[in-house]
């Protein structure tokens, strides 16, 4: 787990000073593509850790998932949630600071919400129906000061 922090904070550091926008999906996308060995490095301890089991210790209607970093100074202040998902609509949820997702299918025509392997970014204040079509996918989310809300679309 402590590869996963390090690894995360290297992200992080650079999100410190960026305002969490659509532009930011782009940004990343360029400086931390899903071909860099810091991304493939999270890829690969997302899958081991799903199929290990010590990520995803939380199932509720086919979903996995589970908070493993909480926000702290070492992450700028994010948290790390890994979720796994396949053929499937997650519950609805706003994101008061934005959230920020790697996505990693494991089935080539998975999609996170339209997003194949790479980044995918939601501006602060949004909500949505997280939903992985295509197959299975495990998504890395970063949110900011670790806010998220599970509530009903209005």
């Amino acid at each position: 787990m402590e590869n996963l922090q390090e690894l995360v904070a290297e992200i992080t550091h650079v999100l410190q000073d960026k305002p969490v926008t659509k532009e930011l999906q782009n940004f990343l996308n360029d400086e931390f593509p899903p071909e860099s060995d810091v991304f493939q490095q999270i890829q690969a301890l997302c899958k081991r850790g799903m199929e290990e089991g010590w990520l995803g210790k939380y199932e509720a209607e086919g979903l996995r998932y589970g908070r493993v970093i909480k926000p702290s100074p070492q992450t700028h202040g994010h948290s790390v949630d890994v979720v796994l998902m396949k053929d499937m609509k997650g519950p609805y949820h706003i994101h008061p600071t934005g959230e920020i997702d790697m996505v990693f299918p494991l089935d080539e025509t998975a999609a996170f919400d339209g997003q194949g392997l790479g980044w995918k970014v939601y501006s602060a204040g949004s909500g949505h129906y997280p939903t992985v079509r295509g197959g299975e996918a495990i998504v890395l989310y970063l949110l900011p000061n670790g806010e998220i809300e599970f509530t009903k679309p209005k």
